[in-house]
């Protein structure tokens, strides 16, 4: 099994998050590191701070040097994915290709409604989604992209400079079981997946492994990951359970959601309980 860390930027501080990435960066087993798109947090104080997610990605990818870097996941409903690809390809750039590319339909009600950005039913906010991917990869891999879909057309559009990366890895969060798990079947390298047990979380990689051979693509080509809580005071013990019960599950990447406030000094000893898990 793989790791990353995830630092969700609700309730603490720049400086505090800075300080774990830049730790996590000289510790080996930690591959990966997230945050995540919304605007409001998700927990605790609704009114309280939530930093953005792709301008801090970008000061956090100049700030290491080795982790990847991603943003769990982005919500389609924010930008134009013509936007999006621009900002993906800058990324990667300042990471010197080390950007973990991730997206989403969008889901959060409560910000949609502050900031009067539509959140559509969801078959139009998946049908939006599937095309904004699309067009997404095309930017970034071509050198002119034309699209014409529903609702987004692109005319002899271009995104340059190109990433570092060919191609950028596209990471698919969610759970939806006709709409997001045949998608990460199509496109994505990783898929990503929050559930309440492993149990859950399996039937869901059943189901995309079954989008996966209905549409003729090996699902060993697709990493899939789990969210694991570290808990706050340090006893490892239900955390390591988890841990193990994902593995067996089938998860290839356990992504370690650290608690607000977090030191530095957590990853040291977290890194050395992993380790019999790799």
């Amino acid at each position: 099994m793989r790791f990353g860390i995830k630092t969700r930027p609700e309730h603490q501080t720049w400086k505090q998050i800075l300080d774990v990435w830049v730790a996590a960066d000289d510790i080996p087993i930690f591959e990966s590191a997230w945050n995540w798109d919304h605007f409001y947090p998700l927990t605790g104080d609704i009114n309280g701070p939530n930093l953005e997610g792709w301008t801090s990605l970008a000061a956090l990818a100049q700030a290491t040097k080795r982790i990847r870097v991603g943003v769990q996941v982005t919500g389609m409903i924010y930008r134009h994915p013509a936007v999006l690809a621009n900002m993906a390809a800058t990324v990667d750039i300042i990471s010197n290709g080390r950007l973990e590319l991730g997206l989403g339909a969008g889901w959060f009600q409560p910000e949609c409604d502050a900031y009067g950005i539509p959140l559509p039913p969801l078959k139009e906010r998946f049908d939006r989604f599937e095309e904004g991917v699309q067009i997404v990869r095309s930017l970034l891999d071509n050198e002119y992209t034309d699209f014409k879909g529903t609702f987004f057309t692109l005319t002899n559009a271009r995104c340059e400079p190109k990433p570092v990366q060919q191609p950028v890895p596209i990471t698919i969060g969610g759970r939806g079981p006709k709409r997001t798990l045949l998608a990460a079947a199509k496109w994505a390298k990783q898929w990503n997946a929050i559930t309440q047990t492993p149990e859950q979380w399996a039937s869901l990689k059943k189901v995309l492994v079954e989008h996966c051979e209905a549409i003729g693509r090996d699902p060993a080509t697709i990493d899939c990951s789990a969210n694991i809580m570290v808990p706050a005071d340090g006893e490892f013990g239900p955390m390591l359970e988890l841990v193990a019960a994902y593995r067996e599950a089938g998860a290839d990447i356990a992504i370690m959601n650290l608690p607000h406030g977090a030191p530095p000094s957590i990853l040291e000893p977290l890194a050395a309980a992993l380790e019999d898990y790799r």
